[in-house]
């Protein structure tokens, strides 16, 4: 199976700014909706933000408003968390997920295709 792949973790200062990409699987043939989600040790995985077919809804985690922005460029097969003001609470393995349908979806449930994540450590 195809799979989205994460890319542009790190380390950070809180305060700091980071952007993750993710390279679209390619396993949807028509449209698809994308999201972000974080998964810190011995917690479960949540919900950070979702974007539907064609960018024209997004939906966030109460956590990630005002600070995170989502948005996705389908000519270059992409999907992007711009994460600013971050805080050390935000330290997290951070996944790419993408879903049939049009979205944008806020349950794991509704997604399909994940990637193997990207760690974000943000530090005080």
């Amino acid at each position: 199976q195809k799979l989205p792949v994460e890319s542009g973790g790190g380390v950070v200062q809180a305060g700091g700014s980071l952007r993750l990409d993710c390279a679209a699987s390619g396993h949807f043939s028509g449209g698809f909706a994308m999201g972000w989600f974080r998964q810190a040790p011995g917690k479960d995985r949540q919900f950070v933000a979702g974007i539907g077919w064609r960018s024209d809804k997004t939906v966030y985690a109460d956590s990630a408003k005002g600070r995170f922005t989502i948005s996705r460029d389908d000519a270059d097969h992409t999907g992007y968390l711009q994460m600013t003001n971050l805080k050390p609470e935000d330290t997290a393995t951070y996944y790419c997920a993408e879903a049939y349908g049009l979205g944008p979806y806020s349950s794991r449930h509704d997604y399909t295709a994940w990637g193997q994540g990207t760690q974000v450590t943000v530090s005080s």
